[in-house]
């Protein structure tokens, strides 16, 4: 049923990043219609491009796949049956498992069977709300497998929150566990389903949970099933075609309403830039292991975690830990030489968390890691002290990269698999091929080089990217390309410099006005970064009746600093005033021991504003630990800010 189109090798030695770079820009259908050969298909695409009904652009039309077996079943037919295709690595419950291709196949032919047995068809939604367990990838390809959309919520999402997602894609089936771990706190999952269920307009037909011995959930007979006794009794599930530009998944992300955006994937055009992006982006070859350290219920954890690797023929790790604390600033070192990692991929703030606990990289000693090559950052913003910070203890490069929900992949990367670029740093380096970034000042006029405005992206994007929300083309096209017709809004503010890289400075939000200066956070965040006493920080616009804003700052000191912390916060100042000019009028800091962030390590900079403002917020979904508003408000009241 599934054939290999072409088989030219678009994977040679000899690439040049500017003739690669130019060929995807000039000829995208040549350029993109090459990568996929790489992919098996069932039936060839009639266009690699349909730009038949724009801002709508369709990648592959026609063509007919399926993402399961592309990135499980074709490896067992070839030869990688035996492979370990999946670790699963869980220092919270101190067990590990592995999962070569061939028993992932059985496992996922096996859950694609229960769906079916709970009449699950092809396009129904499927809503998936687990921890960081096999059972949660498993269910993510069964999805795949049979045509169902699938939808992950972040485990342990507040129920309000997941209940708004069961209303917009009304799923048939929600599978879920009986709880989650965080380090040492058992999460039960059950409780806050219920009460979305309850909350709920739209109501699903079934839950299926399974049952982790660390809480065992009570299940309402006619409703809820118990996953293991469902998979005991079904049959196994075939691969169906699927036509590429229908949605694999749906993946909710934060609206300025509200109200989630229900961020779409089709099925062709991402499989095809997941796996160039692996070999090209990252430079990762298959039957090596990948390692990207997040959480499936965000898109690093679908593109990196799930799909990318398994695509690639690459053994993924599954971790259930933190950076910190499970048990030590150590563990990453150990994953790492523990499954040999060739490319590892997390967030900068994981990154900042080893660095403020071990400052001096003292955990690296006790580990080896000779088969470890590159350490990719994204997620937020970088700042050069963190980067540098980890290319001296590892040794290897570390390459800051840049890319959103939206887009699944990088827009802007040093890419490996190409021609590695000379790195600066504070910068992603330049756009990937696919990506025709524009920086446009508020009168979509091109910005100079080195002139703050907006990130855009020219139409159409490349494969991969979201090809509008669900069941929302006009929210899609007013979010996202109503502001500069012709161009996708990034979101991000930042600078393209005379060599062509890109500078993320902020999000456009956080470009603030001070008597008429329009200067970035993230540029002033970058100074107070490199003090060697900071380990991490956040700057924002507080309201000023004088000036209109004021930046001030808020920074966490490394572990075992014990100088005077108003020295400390006074040196910062003047840094400030020293490298950017007493133009940003920078006067106020304060040290806090923490910053609030939300499950993937975003730091709330919009919420921690409103509270310097006094003004009303509401508690954002995605706060890791919500108690840490007061101790912000606090801290910021012994410097004149969060006034009632």
């Amino acid at each position: 049923m599934f054939t290999h189109i072409m088989n030219d090798n678009i994977w040679g030695d000899s690439m040049n990043y500017q003739e690669t770079y130019r060929q995807s820009i000039e000829d995208p259908e040549g350029f993109w219609g090459n990568a996929a050969a790489e992919i098996d298909w069932i039936e060839p695409w009639q266009k690699v491009l349909d730009d038949t009904n724009p801002p709508f652009f369709r990648w592959f039309s026609g063509g007919v796949l399926n993402t399961c077996y592309n990135a499980v079943d074709r490896h067992v037919e070839r030869g990688r049956g035996e492979q370990t295709a999946l670790i699963y690595d869980s220092p919270v419950t101190n067990q590990q498992r592995r999962y070569s291709y061939r028993q992932l196949q059985s496992e996922v032919a096996r859950l694609a069977g229960v769906l079916r047995s709970l009449g699950v068809e092809k396009g129904e939604r499927v809503l998936i709300y687990m921890p960081m367990i096999p059972e949660a990838v498993m269910a993510m390809l069964a999805c795949a497998r049979i045509g169902a959309v699938h939808s992950v919520v972040f485990g342990g999402f507040a129920a309000n929150e997941l209940a708004t997602r069961i209303d917009d894609a009304q799923p048939r089936v929600v599978l879920t566990a009986s709880c989650g771990i965080e380090v040492a706190r058992v999460i039960e999952y059950k409780p806050l389903l219920d009460r979305a269920l309850e909350i709920a307009s739209f109501e699903p037909q079934h839950t299926v949970i399974y049952q982790r011995p660390q809480h065992q959930a009570a299940l309402i007979p006619g409703r809820d099933f118990d996953w293991v006794t469902l998979c005991e009794g079904a049959s196994d599930a075939d691969c169906v075609p699927i036509a590429a530009t229908d949605p694999l998944y749906i993946l909710y992300t934060s609206g300025t309403t509200g109200l989630p955006k229900g961020v779409v994937r089709d099925n062709g055009g991402h499989a095809v830039a997941m796996l160039w992006s692996m070999r090209h982006v990252y430079g990762v070859q298959p039957g090596e292991t990948y390692w990207a350290a997040s959480d499936i219920g965000w898109v690093v954890g679908h593109s990196y975690i799930v799909y990318a690797p398994l695509l690639n023929g690459n053994t993924t790790i599954l971790y259930e830990g933190k950076p910190v604390g499970t048990p030590d600033p150590g563990a990453f070192w150990r994953v790492i030489a523990e499954h040999e990692v060739s490319v590892m991929f997390t967030a900068p703030t994981a990154f900042r968390a080893i660095k403020k606990e071990d400052p001096q990289g003292n955990y690296l000693q006790h580990y080896s890691l000779p088969k470890f090559r590159a350490l990719f950052l994204a997620g937020e913003r970088c700042d050069p002290d963190t980067l540098q910070w980890a290319k001296t203890l590892l040794r290897v490069p570390v390459i800051d990269h840049w890319w959103q929900t939206e887009t699944a992949w990088a827009i802007a990367a040093n890419c490996l698999g190409i021609e590695p670029l000379p790195v600066k740093l504070g910068s992603p380096s330049c756009a990937v091929p696919g990506y025709a970034i524009e920086v446009l000042d508020e009168n979509g006029v091109a910005a100079k080089d080195g002139e703050i405005g907006s990130i855009m992206i020219k139409l159409p994007m490349p494969p991969g990217c979201l090809p509008t929300l669900w069941n929302d083309d006009d929210r899609f096209v007013s979010s996202y390309l109503a502001r500069h017709p012709g161009y996708y809004l990034s979101g991000d503010a930042g600078y393209r410099d005379e060599d062509g890289y890109i500078w993320v400075m902020s999000r456009i939000d956080d470009i603030i006005n001070v008597a008429g200066h329009r200067l970035s956070t993230g540029a002033i965040e970058e100074v107070i970064a490199a003090h060697p006493d900071v380990a991490e920080c956040a700057v924002i616009g507080a309201a000023d009746a004088l000036k209109g804003e004021l930046p001030v700052g808020l920074m966490v000191v490394k572990f075992g600093v014990d100088r005077n912390l108003d020295e400390i916060a006074q040196e910062v100042v003047a840094l400030v005033r020293e490298r950017i000019g007493p133009v940003c009028a920078f006067k106020k800091v304060v040290v806090v021991a923490r910053l609030p962030k939300t499950r993937s390590g975003k730091i709330l900079r919009g919420t921690m504003k409103k509270i310097a403002d006094g003004t009303p917020y509401n508690l954002p979904a995605t706060i890791d630990d919500p108690g840490i508003l007061e101790e912000i408000a606090s801290a910021l009241r012994t410097i004149g800010y969060a006034q009632a």
